[in-house]
């Protein structure tokens, strides 16, 4: 619209100095009714946004604002780095048996019995951990290899022994050591505020 408005009001100045350049003057009826038809079509225009305007401010003053309602954030579950190692226990002992393993008295039995029932309990834990984290040796070094502990990496490893006061530190690589990279822990999701997950479920067989 207000582009429309400014060519209507330079024609109506063209029209209107056209009227005193010689040669016009036998166009002078056509151009001071062009002039007079741009002039009242921005009257029309201006009499139609005067009435439009109006009815937008009272529209908006009709409308009521809605306020935005607060995002309810739900409060952290009580008990829930316990319910989560709770499930990490639950797989070992899903796949490899390992709490009845450990909750049993083993010294009732032989050391035979014991390393066969320690193979399974391995198996089945290691089948468990390997689906839950993934574990690289720290030192790719073979153990009893002299080795350099990297500077951006010393908190990496254990130095023992008469260890130098510089920052290069060279040694025998007695463990290679464990780092994870990769970690996918089973999720947990609690029926009950507060109420810690069961790890296994007691095992009734209907007769």
């Amino acid at each position: 619209m207000k582009n429309k408005a400014l060519i209507a009001g330079i024609l109506i100045a063209i029209f209107n100095g056209l009227l005193f350049v010689p040669g016009f003057e036998a166009y002078g009826i056509y151009l001071v009714a062009a002039a007079l038809a741009l002039a009242l079509w921005l009257v029309l225009k201006a009499m139609t946004v005067a009435d439009y305007i109006p009815a937008i401010e009272e529209e908006k003053v009709s409308t009521p604002v809605q306020a935005h309602e607060p995002v309810v954030v739900p409060p952290a579950p009580k008990n829930a780095a316990e319910a989560e190692v709770i499930a990490v226990i639950s797989t070992l002992q899903s796949k490899g048996r390992l709490v009845d393993f450990l909750m049993d008295d083993i010294s009732k039995y032989s050391d035979a019995q014991v390393g066969a029932a320690a193979r399974v309990v391995h198996q089945g834990c290691k089948s468990a951990f390997d689906e839950m984290i993934t574990v690289e040796p720290v030192a790719r070094e073979a153990e009893g290899s002299v080795v350099t502990v990297p500077e951006h990496a010393v908190d990496s490893y254990r130095i023992s022994g008469s260890a130098s006061g510089g920052s290069e530190q060279k040694g025998k690589l007695v463990h290679k050591g464990w780092k994870a990279s990769r970690v996918n822990l089973p999720r947990v999701i609690k029926s009950e505020e507060g109420k810690l997950p069961v790890i296994a479920p007691a095992q009734i067989e209907v007769k």
